[in-house]
């Protein structure tokens, strides 16, 4: 669910979407994948602004000893991860924005699994609800990492896959991000399948499931 997703437009329209200062120039980018550096949308340490941070996807707990538990902490339900001692303190503290500009998800069927790409129907980017944390050891110093939230499929998604990323609506960002909110409850109402009518699907070649891919034609129709 949402291993690889794109982001592709200038910097200039993602640092106004996004409410940061500037994004740094950037190649665009049409399969981010696992344990790779993203940008990420988080408040600043004294909670008057936001700032872009580029953090390693795969969440390592501040407690972990052991590093290679980011590789299994791509992802995580939004309906548990409040419960579960690798996300729970960074569920009330440590949220980020995780821009895109779409996201692949596999259908399975008899052949294999065939690659959808899926993108908002206007076009503009959009962001993840996110989670981040610190963790620092004596040999490789300190790593800041993420991870994505994911919830239901709505009623677009549900034919490819059963899950989804928690996509956030624009007029929610301030609230997702404010450090002052940590009721569950409140968080949770933020955390629901996006609404289908908004969103676009399509098959895209095989060529995106190789991370080392990463060219525009990955996000071309097959028909």
């Amino acid at each position: 669910m949402c291993g690889r997703f794109t982001l592709f437009e200038p910097d200039k329209v993602l640092a106004k979407e996004f409410g940061v200062s500037d994004f740094p120039p950037r190649s665009p980018r049409y399969n981010i994948a696992p344990s790779q550096l993203i940008g990420a949308v988080r408040a600043t340490s004294t909670g008057g602004g936001r700032e872009l941070a580029l953090l390693r996807r795969g969440l390592i707990p501040s407690w972990s000893k052991d590093p290679a538990i980011g590789n299994r902490l791509i992802n995580t339900h939004a309906e548990t991860a409040q419960e579960k001692p690798s996300f729970r303190n960074v569920f009330r503290r440590h949220r980020c924005l995780i821009p895109a500009s779409g996201f692949y998800e596999w259908l399975r069927w008899e052949h294999g699994k065939q690659p959808y790409f899926v993108r908002m129907c206007d076009g503009h980017p959009f962001a993840f609800a996110g989670l981040w944390d610190r963790w620092e050891s004596p040999d490789e110093g300190v790593i800041e990492t993420c991870a994505i939230l994911t919830t239901a499929a709505n009623t677009a998604l549900a034919p490819i896959h059963d899950r989804m990323p928690v996509i956030l609506p624009s007029t929610e960002y301030g609230r997702w991000l404010g450090p002052s909110l940590q009721d569950a409850d409140s968080l949770e109402a933020l955390l629901m399948p996006f609404p289908a009518e908004n969103m676009i699907s399509y098959p895209v070649s095989s060529r995106v499931n190789s991370p080392a891919v990463d060219d525009e034609g990955c996000i071309d129709a097959l028909y």
